[in-house]
């Protein structure tokens, strides 16, 4: 059964020694807003957690293309071909997207085959699939595909399955204060070649760099559309498992260089209606987030205060899922 209420949400995380989302195109330096100094973290790198989480909770591993549990399957995964992912559509609901044969279809034959290096070399089916074709397909990628139905996707490649606007929305994160970067020069006791050992006659050292924040805690804010929830089946079931997602998401995304990091609080509005009872940003205003000592440098979250303000307008309850 699809939601009948709008939410809006606030997720507040921290990042201790960290790098909480590298910048490739800068070295992968933290991202930062280049006026304020302020911290960022794409809504991308959120959505790449709550998609991680929920292949754990379904066991579907991010590596083997083994499809998971119906309905939460994951679109967007490592080493995914999306045309490959379309194809499965086409081929679930007999759709005549290409001709019998080819390599293509060798390839999708069986859904749980592993896509290998032949995927790269998979041909494009001939056609692109009817109008109406499309959306049987579009339907079928909702109705398996967990991240389709909850955040959207484009599908409108080859094999046509359409476009899907997602009821779930995150923005960037945004750390609460300037953020600032420490680089650190690290040493491998190894190298790669042995022309690299020949010439450093054995000493066989390898340097490199790191980038870490040494604290920085990030407010996103993120939207439940109850009218698009009904237009991709994103049900009940579904909105408890994206706050499982939210507030777990980072116990299982643990790496060196992300140091630690935790989702620290969760808070989540529920409208009456579908349409809504008061603007997101009136409602976000309840929540406020402040550094108890403004002249020292924040190095935990009990260095914050948390505020929230419970005086809701009409037909608006808050929910604290985490903090």
């Amino acid at each position: 059964m699809s939601i009948n209420h709008r939410y809006d949400f606030v997720l507040l995380f921290d990042v201790h020694d960290g790098n909480p989302n590298g910048d490739p195109d800068a070295g992968n330096l933290p991202r930062m807003d280049a006026e304020t100094g302020h911290g960022l973290v794409t809504d991308v790198c959120l959505k790449r957690k709550l998609r991680n989480y929920v292949a754990l909770e379904h066991d579907q591993s991010q590596i083997d293309p083994t499809p998971g549990t119906p309905r939460f399957e994951i679109y967007v995964r490592e080493k995914a071909v999306l045309n490959v992912q379309n194809q499965r559509a086409y081929s679930a609901l007999k759709l005549d997207a290409e001709p019998p044969g080819g390599e293509a279809a060798d390839l999708i034959a069986d859904a749980g085959a592993a896509v290998d290096a032949k995927a790269k070399k998979a041909k494009s089916p001939k056609r692109r699939g009817t109008a109406d074709q499309a959306d049987q397909a579009r339907h079928w990628m909702c109705l398996n595909f967990y991240d389709v139905r909850t955040f959207g996707a484009v599908m409108s490649t080859t094999p046509n399955c359409g476009q899907v606007r997602g009821p779930v929305q995150l923005t960037f994160a945004r750390s609460i204060d300037p953020v600032v970067a420490s680089e650190h020069s690290i040493t491998r006791m190894a190298v790669t070649k042995i022309e690299d050992a020949e010439a450093q006659q054995g000493d066989n050292r390898t340097m490199g760099r790191k980038f870490t924040i040494p604290y920085g805690l990030y407010r996103a804010h993120g939207f439940v559309s109850a009218h698009l929830a009904a237009q991709t089946g994103f049900s009940a079931q579904d909105l408890a498992l994206l706050w499982q997602a939210l507030a777990n998401m980072f116990e299982h995304d643990r790496s060196a260089a992300r140091g630690l990091m935790s989702t620290r609080g969760l808070y989540v509005f529920e409208h009456d209606s579908a349409l809504g009872n008061a603007p997101a940003h009136q409602l976000f205003d309840h929540i406020g987030v402040e550094l108890k000592d403004a002249t020292s440098a924040a190095r935990a979250f009990s260095d914050y205060a948390v505020s929230v303000n419970t005086a809701l307008p009409a037909g608006v309850q808050l929910h604290t899922m985490v903090g």
